[in-house]
């Protein structure tokens, strides 16, 4: 009996064992790919770090502005006099925020937040179409993210950009020439405080000691400029700074607008329809109030587009 028993312990600790060395493994097995997952994501931090510290490439905006009158609502004390030598204007910038409006669905924008807010309390509503007593149900509008950010422009009274530089000379010397051919007051030049040159692009950025002298050379266009006495002509630019400044994602919901579904099974044209229910939501019997616009789909979806 006792080497059977044995026997049976020696089984048992040989499973075990197995079992043992099967959990190992499959641990390791996890712990491998938790560490493959690290390295991945590591990767994919350093790239996206290393876009953050691209520089920011040009951009334009186009939208057409229509005259209206200027008012100050501000007024900024300079925290220098160096502050006085730049031209800027500043803009903000809302993104329009869009919702997809699915086939049975309506939007309905109130006058006011509380009436819109007390239709979505009640919920469910009765809405006469035609002859028929349609149930929907009235919801919040999720909102999908948008963001808002501003932008800043300056265009310096001291500096230039100078480009279409020629080669032929060592970094020093082409320099020194772009400071003496831009001191030169009888070309419109004036007194030069320092020069950025940039051999591989062939472009530098003069920065003069006194204001003025700027708009001189910038009425040019093309700047004569000798080296080796032979001369050259450069192209001249204003040097402007562009920044993105107070960058914000926001979402939320629509506190004025209410999404109404349940109205998947009405035959019927969609100007008719928002009528309709226009008028319902219009009574205060109904819970409603003020209606500023209504939008339905009852075919194809529609995109909705909301603003902050």
């Amino acid at each position: 009996m006792e080497p059977d028993q044995d026997n049976k312990n020696q089984v048992l600790k040989e499973q075990q064992l197995d079992e043992k060395s099967m959990n190992d493994e499959q641990n390791e097995g996890l712990l491998d790919e938790i560490r493959k997952k690290n390295i991945q994501l590591q990767e994919e931090i350093q790239k996206l770090e290393a876009k953050l510290q691209e520089p920011t490439k040009d951009f334009q905006i186009k939208e057409d502005i229509p005259e209206t009158q200027m008012t100050f609502t501000s007024l900024e004390n300079p925290e220098n006099d160096s502050q006085f030598l730049n031209i800027s204007c500043s803009f903000q910038v809302s993104s329009q925020v869009s919702y997809e409006l699915q086939e049975g669905q309506a939007l309905i924008t109130f006058e006011k937040e509380e009436v819109a807010q007390n239709v979505i309390r009640m919920g469910k509503h009765q809405v006469w179409i035609k002859d028929v007593n349609v149930a929907v149900t009235a919801k919040p509008v999720p909102l999908n993210a948008g963001v808002r950010f501003q932008v800043r422009v300056e265009v310096s009274q001291v500096k230039i950009n100078v480009t279409e530089i020629p080669d032929g000379l060592p970094e020093d010397q082409t320099r020194d020439t772009l400071a003496l051919s831009f001191s030169k007051s009888w070309n419109g030049g004036g007194e030069v405080e320092s020069v950025e040159y940039d051999k591989q692009s062939r472009s530098a950025v003069i920065t003069f000691v006194d204001t003025g002298v700027t708009d001189k050379i910038l009425k040019k266009k093309d700047y004569p400029v000798y080296i080796n006495q032979s001369c050259h002509s450069v192209v001249v630019s204003p040097y402007i700074e562009k920044r993105l400044q107070k960058y914000q994602v926001f979402s939320g919901i629509s506190k004025r607008t209410v999404l109404l579904t349940g109205l998947e099974h009405i035959r019927m044209d969609e100007e008719t329809v928002e009528d309709l229910v226009s008028i319902h939501f219009q009574r205060e019997k109904n819970g409603g109030g003020e209606v500023e616009v209504v939008k339905c789909s009852l075919g194809q979806p529609h995109t909705a587009y909301f603003e902050d």
